[in-house]
């Protein structure tokens, strides 16, 4: 299939961006990398009046280190984010996250903040950015707001961006704590959207806060006290029994929850035996 017909716009700065979201509202929608949005423009599960193509606006397109957070710009890649310089010093669990992103042709397009603003839930970037406490940047002719990760995605392809809003950027938060942490996911195919992926990032007091994604219509979030395998295992099936979990072609959520069950242990345990 093919997309209805719309109107490109191409702004040559932000503000010709957010001026045309402005004027535009519910009837626009944003193309930075397109790897979600074209596909569902061709299935016209989206039908857009106007679509607004920043992705190569050069005051989006920075990595900078500001305020104690590498904040990425909506026109940066994944790829080009997992080949900052000293990401895996400074952020090592999106260092080991973003290689399940999808495939590397696809990481050459599609964006950071594009996959955030985007909310699903069984994607990677989301998931690290909630279990970080990160936060995402949005612009409009109203102003400028910061939003904390777990405000900001609502449920299944939700967010808090108001129609006129623009995603500008998203931090992701540099803490030493955050240094000793692992992820693993389980997916159809290497690259393909996670079935169920279990995040684990240690505290400087060595409490464990456990991320998951896949499961629930959000990246949901918990602090664990890693008192031992019984302990561990007990907060796992009480999270695995409230998120309860979703029905699609992949798996039953019987099967995610079972998933969780298995891979959230190891997560733990990994990320206890990383180096402080």
């Amino acid at each position: 299939m093919k997309p209805r017909p719309f109107t490109y716009l191409a702004p040559a700065s932000i503000e010709e961006a957010i001026d045309a979201l402005a004027e535009h509202g519910e009837d626009a929608r944003v193309l930075a990398g397109g790897q979600s949005l074209v596909a569902m423009l061709n299935f016209r599960l989206l039908e857009p009046r106007a679509l607004i193509d920043v992705s190569r606006l050069p005051a989006l397109d920075y990595l900078r280190v500001d305020d104690g957070a590498l904040e990425v710009g909506a026109a940066v890649t994944q790829n080009r984010l997992m080949a900052h310089p000293g990401l895996a010093r400074d952020l090592p669990l999106l260092a080991k996250a973003l290689p399940w992103v999808g495939h590397f042709q696809t990481r050459n397009r599609g964006t950071v903040c594009g996959s955030i603003a985007h909310a699903d839930p069984s994607a990677e970037l989301p998931l690290a950015l909630a279990l970080l406490g990160g936060e995402v940047v949005l612009r409009s002719v109203r102003g400028m707001r910061r939003v904390a990760a777990a405000a900001f995605q609502q449920g299944m392809l939700a967010t808090a961006r108001a129609a006129d809003e623009l995603v500008v950027a998203v931090r992701f938060p540099i803490r030493a704590a955050n240094r000793r942490c692992a992820f693993r996911e389980v997916a159809r195919r290497h690259g393909d959207f996670a079935i169920v992926a279990v995040a684990a990032a240690i505290d400087a007091d060595g409490a464990v806060r456990l991320g998951v994604g896949g499961v629930a219509d959000r990246p949901a979030v918990i602090g664990i006290e890693p008192r031992g395998g019984p302990a561990v295992r007990d907060a796992v099936d009480r999270l695995a029994r409230e998120l309860g979990g979703h029905a699609d072609i992949h798996a039953s959520p019987r099967y995610r929850r079972d998933l969780l069950r298995r891979l959230a242990p190891m997560v733990i345990e990994e990320a206890l035996a990383c180096a402080a």
